[in-house]
């Protein structure tokens, strides 16, 4: 038997060996386990169509149906305000899709017109993705061993879902929640099981594999079908960091969940023609798997890549990197260990805003005092958030994309805010809703704003070292010292736990919810009737019927509210 340690595969120590049988004969009442000697593909594609199939009877604890119910909505709320304010990809990706018009296919948002089921879903994503603020995964369950790589993930893909239901106009309400479930379960233990980004490639092929899966047994694909599917995938479309690399970032980096996941199906849909990819993909040694984290022949390192091509043992037969655990009963599902983001920001950050957020509450001199003022606010960070959104080359963003990626950007939006309101709330939950950062926030004016500016100005960024390291991504260790003129330091302590993470137990989570929906829904429609009744049908999806769930993300187009480019003019 093989596991992952410290980056090696190695043969697990019979006490190891032990503790890991335990551990999933525990769990085999509620999950299944794909070893990694065994055709993982085939593993999750059969999974697929059971967990669909209803093999495992009607035993998802009703946190997990409210959870993905939450995720859900607050996916679809951001990705309609994106297309209100006309932002750039999801505007040419929507008019893209209606471009290839097809009577049996799916639906973008606010329109009745049905066109491809991949082209759909490519418009779709990428305006669920547009503003960076729907739902995100960090890769870690430690209740299960070797589920700890931490890798990242984002809720992007219920357009899925939502197509094949189109597609075969059988699929209620609850079935599409059972599948968007089934969905996040898949891309979220590949989560755990294999970090991506360490190896430069993107996050979004895990969600490409599980796209793949969970469309193909929505729409009738045998297991070899999908299969071949997931094999294709992998080994023809694998997208690299390339997309994110730089100080400003393009529509490539937002659109990169949506371009992978319309590859997936496309796969789909052409193994179901009778194409046949690659079988076993994940214990192919020349895939990224294997490639990159080699079981025989060689160590796997994070630092370097064997690829001495003359190592035929390490190019040779062997299993895959890790053993896949994916739940179907009970109440410990990936989508339970997601985070919701309370507004527009990169999800790293969270817990430098809780950490502001915190020192505005319990000092709310400092919002009503001046932007001279405050002589300096260092926040205290682990990797990879220091050397990702603490880089202080992103103080000057120059794009929406690079802004929302800029840890000094977005505190100092929030704390502009709150000097400009010259108050603050004297609870969390009210200081999230009155301070949460909208669309408007990263806007060509906002980009531009003196105050944000001279805020930025004033922030440092120390890394937290090993004490921070250690406790990411079980947490988002952060702290704030904001020091002032005279001498007075306002420390926030130690956040570990933000509000909207799985983790936080304090958060009004639904009500804040409510007032980012409502916050968003009020750039689509015309009043907050229009809002509630909108965001009343995707809350109600468990119990709506087939055809319900065929009009659910239909509405009238022409009679939205109207808005200039948020950006600007067109960058193109």
């Amino acid at each position: 038997m093989l596991c992952r340690v410290a980056g090696v595969v190695q043969a697990v120590r019979p006490t190891a060996a032990r503790q890991l049988r335990q551990a999933m004969a525990a769990r085999a009442s509620s999950s299944v386990t794909l070893p990694a000697d065994s055709n993982q593909a085939l593993g999750i594609a059969q999974y697929a169509k059971d967990f669909i199939g209803g093999k495992y009877g009607d035993n998802i604890d009703e946190t997990v149906w409210e959870r993905v119910e939450m995720f859900h909505t607050d996916s679809v709320m951001c990705g309609i305000s994106a297309l209100a304010l006309k932002t750039n990809a999801p505007t040419v990706l929507r008019e893209e899709a209606l471009s290839y018009l097809d009577p049996k296919g799916a639906t973008v948002f606010g329109s009745e017109t049905k066109c491809a089921p991949e082209k759909a879903i490519l418009a779709n994503a990428s305006a669920v993705r547009e503003w960076d603020s729907n739902g995100t995964v960090f890769g870690y369950n430690p209740s299960i061993p070797g589920h700890t790589a931490g890798e990242f993930g984002h809720n992007d893909f219920y357009p899925v879902i939502m197509a094949a239901a189109q597609v075969t106009g059988s699929i209620d309400g609850k079935q599409a929640l059972r599948g968007m479930i089934c969905l996040d379960e898949i891309r979220g233990r590949l989560a755990e099981v294999f970090s991506l980004k360490s190896y430069k490639i993107d996050h979004v092929v895990h969600g490409a594999i599980a796209s793949a899966a969970v469309y193909g047994a929505l729409v009738g694909a045998t297991a070899e079908q999908i299969e071949s599917a997931i094999g294709m995938s992998v080994a023809h479309y694998i997208p690299f960091r390339a997309i994110r690399a730089g100080k400003q970032l393009s529509d490539s980096k937002g659109a990169s969940a949506a371009i992978s996941t319309e590859a997936a199906v496309l796969s789909m849909r052409r193994a179901m023609r009778g194409f046949v990819g690659p079988k076993d993909i994940f214990r192919n040694p020349e895939a990224i798997f294997r490639f990159f984290e080699p079981t025989t022949g060689a160590s796997a390192s994070k630092d370097s890549i064997d690829i001495n091509l003359g190592n035929k043992t390490r190019w040779g037969p062997g299993p895959s990197p890790f053993n896949l655990v994916l739940s179907h009963s009970g109440s410990d599902f990936a989508v339970c260990g997601m985070h919701f983001k309370l507004g527009l920001y990169e999800h790293q950050s969270a817990g430098a805003l809780e950490g502001l957020l915190t020192a505005l509450v319990q000092n709310p001199e400092l919002a009503a005092g001046a932007i001279d003022d405050i002589v300096n606010i260092n926040i205290v960070a682990y990797e990879p958030a220091f050397g990702i959104i603490g880089d202080p080359a992103k103080k000057d963003p120059k794009t929406r994309q690079s802004a929302d990626h800029s840890m000094a950007f977005i505190v100092s939006r929030i704390l502009k805010k709150a000097m400009d309101a010259k108050k603050v709330p004297g609870t969390m939950d009210e200081a999230w809703k009155e301070l949460m950062l909208s669309p408007y926030d990263y806007g060509k004016d906002a980009l531009y704003d003196p105050d944000t500016r001279s805020l930025m100005g004033k922030i440092t960024f120390s890394h937290g070292g090993p004490e921070y390291d250690a406790k990411y991504p079980d947490g988002i260790p952060t702290s704030m010292d904001i020091s002032l003129k005279g001498g007075k330091k306002i420390s926030s302590g130690l956040v570990m736990y933000p509000s909207g993470h799985a983790r936080n137990a304090t958060a009004d989570l639904r009500d804040i919810l409510r007032h980012k929906n409502r916050m968003l829904g009020s750039i689509v429609f015309q009043d907050a009737a229009e809002v509630d009744s909108f965001v009343q049908r995707l809350a109600s999806m468990k119990s709506l019927s087939a055809s319900q769930v065929d009009e659910v993300y239909s509405f009238d187009w022409s009679k939205i509210r109207q808005h200039p480019c948020i950006d600007g003019e067109s960058r193109l």
